[in-house]
């Protein structure tokens, strides 16, 4: 994507309620066609960053453009290429799933026709042919997400903002949502997602920024910003003392806990390291009798960058 036009910029953004500076010089750009994931604890900023670049509240200083468009100069443009999806779907429970579409797209101005033509094609989408003529406050949590989800897109939108998308939702159909999210990228939408399931930023994300206290303190893939924590280790489990010390005399690097008759060794869980830590041990009198390997996710990045009282991060953006 070197060369295009970012889907959204943002440099310098500050924003104050009273005496507290809750964004404090953010800086992000998210190239188009791609997922990018927002994380942060409460109170980081999350939530005021996506309403000003939904220009829902204005903004004390820097500079912002979404979809082309920036802001505050140009609002109406902006709202015309984007979409927004909330915690809580917004859909009118005593209509049907396609009186709810065709609403919409006579909302915006696509006429009966095309409402009722742009409604089947979503539910279609997304799966709810067959309930389409169904009361949504019949529908199941997911179905409703999703029916919440194909709202936002009746106008074809270049940017989707998701805020909390799987929120209540159980396993199976969180896994519906990431599907859904996947195949709107691919169809070339760009996604703004703010989650606090820091394994959905690790599925979906092409992008992940860690905020905290106002500022982007990390950006980059998953992959990266895992590889910033240390932590990385193989556990080995032993069936006795002795053995446990002879593994212990060939790994020198290594932490044994005798309680457990546990061998911690540090390693980047990559295959040479793995391989060259069993390769240690190759000796017949040594039996392992449990085999695990922990390298850093995004639970450890986030608790590391948000002052969680985690071992310090490596180096940061």
């Amino acid at each position: 994507m070197s060369g295009t036009i970012p889907a959204i910029s943002v440099r310098g953004l500050r924003k104050r309620y009273g005496d507290q500076q809750v964004l404090d010089g953010l800086d992000l750009s998210v190239p188009a066609g791609s997922v990018y994931a927002l994380l942060g604890a409460n109170g980081a900023g999350k939530t005021t960053a996506v309403r000003i670049l939904t220009t829902l509240i204005p903004f004390d200083a820097g500079e912002v453009t979404v979809a082309g468009h920036s802001l505050p100069d140009d609002p109406q443009n902006v709202r015309r290429r984007i979409s927004v999806t909330g915690q809580y779907a917004a859909v009118d429970t005593l209509l049907t799933g396609s009186e709810n579409l065709t609403l919409l797209g006579e909302l915006n101005h696509l006429g009966r026709r095309r409402s009722r033509r742009r409604a089947d094609e979503l539910l279609d989408q997304f799966h709810l042919t067959d309930f389409g003529d169904k009361r949504a406050g019949d529908y199941s949590g997911g179905m409703l997400r999703r029916l919440d989800i194909a709202m936002s897109l009746v106008a074809k939108p270049d940017i989707v903002f998701l805020d909390e998308p799987t929120t209540g939702l159980d396993p199976r159909s969180r896994h519906e949502m990431w599907s859904i999210v996947r195949d709107l990228t691919a169809s070339g939408v760009t996604i703004f997602l703010t989650t606090q399931y820091l394994d959905e930023a690790d599925e979906l994300a092409d992008t992940v920024g860690v905020l905290s206290d106002g500022r982007l303190v990390a950006e980059g893939t998953p992959e990266e910003l895992k590889r910033l924590v240390p932590g990385g280790h193989v556990a080995l489990q032993f069936e006795n003392l002795t053995q446990l010390d002879l593994a212990a005399a060939s790994l020198p690097q290594a932490h044994a806990n005798a309680e457990t008759l546990t061998l911690h060794i540090p390693s980047d869980g990559a295959v040479p390291s793995i391989k060259a830590i069993l390769d240690s041990i190759d000796d017949p009198s040594i039996t392992v009798e449990k085999f695990s390997v922990h390298t850093p996710d995004l639970d450890d990045v986030f608790f590391a960058l948000t002052g969680s009282g985690e071992p310090e991060i490596a180096s940061v953006r």
